[in-house]
């Protein structure tokens, strides 16, 4: 079975990119720090034996046991409100976040898909 992580994953794209890949028959394994996530996007996934949550801020270290195919790294608070409340977390996502999941998509040989806010613009 191919194995995905998604990073905020229980953002709006990232809870739904859950869902499209768990029905597309992967073994999905969602992060999220929950700053601008909520939970309740994905918690009926929690029940599902092919889906695994780290509450995790990406900014710090990320290490994930096993094999993992492929990294989509959507972790980052992607409203202009939240970027005023929080911009120092906004661009560590952008910079650290990615720098880790880059670390951890050669460590496991996975591909990765990397998209982020326009903040990292401007």
């Amino acid at each position: 079975m191919k194995r995905i992580l998604i990073t905020g994953a229980a953002g709006f794209l990232g809870s739904h990119l859950c869902d499209r890949f768990i029905k597309e028959g992967y073994f999905v394994i969602g992060m999220d720090n929950l700053i601008t996530g909520d939970l309740k996007n994905i918690e009926h996934l929690f029940k599902l034996e092919n889906f695994e949550f780290y509450h995790h801020d990406v900014t710090k270290f990320v290490n994930i046991p096993g094999h993992l195919d492929y990294i989509l790294h959507f972790a980052s608070p992607a409203s202009p409100i939240d970027y005023l409340k929080i911009p120092i977390q906004t661009l560590k996502v952008g910079s650290l976040g990615t720098h880790n999941l880059l670390g951890l998509a050669r460590v496991k040989k996975a591909r990765i898909l990397i998209a982020s806010t326009s903040e990292v613009y401007g």
